[in-house]
């Protein structure tokens, strides 16, 4: 992101389920560090709405910021933490291609002018990704239930386009009878 000191680098830490493919971003922080990522797996395993619940693994790199305090979260919650081995990216494709994927849809394209302008960036992705957005590892379905996919009895109804983060990402839809 383009700052008037020069750019700065931010990160989003996120959570893929592997089964469902849907995704939860955990946070955007200029430069996270032990507590954020132990709140950051408060936030995972919360007991009411936390995205690990009844997952038995989360697989993660060797990134230092997956402290003991962040696995002990984690372990509270019955989620065995899985470290992978360094430098096997294949391990963790998902995620990779799901970085790849935000990257050449949304980041790459765009230049955030501040930090609130990239969380709203990534929010506006995730609500593409999950309810507008064809996922081929699935049958090319939408990943979350969204408007219901129309058939006009005569083929001839009239394709609407939605757009978000001003038409960088579109969405190729008929409109509901």
């Amino acid at each position: 992101m383009l700052a008037v000191t020069g750019l700065v680098r931010y990160f989003v830490r996120f959570v893929i389920d592997l089964q469902t493919r849907l995704v939860q971003i955990g946070g955007v922080v200029r430069q996270p560090y032990g507590a954020w990522m132990t709140q950051v797996a408060r936030n995972f395993t919360d007991g009411v709405d936390g995205f690990v619940l009844g997952k038995r693994y989360l697989l993660h790199d060797r990134d230092p910021l997956f402290t003991e305090e962040f696995r002990g979260v984690l372990a509270a919650a019955a989620v065995q933490c899985l470290r992978l081995p360094a430098r096997s990216p294949d391990l963790n494709s998902f995620a990779e291609h799901f970085v790849l994927s935000i990257k050449s849809e949304c980041s790459s394209k765009l230049v955030p002018l501040g930090e609130n302008h990239l969380r709203r960036a990534v929010s506006e992705y995730m609500e593409h990704y999950h309810r507008e957005r064809n996922h081929q590892r699935v049958g090319n379905r939408l990943l979350t239930a969204g408007e219901p996919a129309v058939r006009p009895a005569n083929g001839n109804a009239s394709v609407e386009r939605r757009e978000r983060l001003g038409g960088l990402l579109n969405f190729y839809h008929r409109p509901a009878a």
